[in-house]
């Protein structure tokens, strides 16, 4: 008689709250005694003023939270994992995040 092999399902992720510009705009209208309105407009605003500073190449420190800037990745050779054929990847720019001290030890 064959041993039954039983499978172990694989865990479950934990399900996060996925917290939006609006939710944090909501908080800020009750928090300050502004409408909702207005707080979603600053929130927007402030979007735009930090993509505005990225773009020019600037590192935003927002303090308590941590640093924003961009990152110039090289053009390199990578792999297509499907068949294994080289291919180039071109330069790119990216958003690099670095917490601050205050919010890792909050965490």
């Amino acid at each position: 008689m064959k041993a039954k092999t039983v499978k172990k399902a694989a865990p479950k992720a934990v399900k996060t709250d996925t917290v939006t510009l609006r939710h944090m705009a909501v908080t800020l209208a009750e928090t300050h005694g502004l409408n909702k309105k207005q707080a979603n407009e600053i929130m927007n605003d402030l979007v735009v003023t930090i993509t505005k500073h990225l773009k020019k190449g600037a590192r935003l420190r927002l303090a308590g939270l941590g640093t924003l800037q961009v990152r110039k990745r090289a053009a390199r050779m990578g792999r297509n994992p499907a068949t294994g054929e080289a291919i180039k990847i071109k330069a790119s720019k990216k958003v690099a995040f670095r917490a601050a001290k205050e919010l890792k030890e909050a965490i």
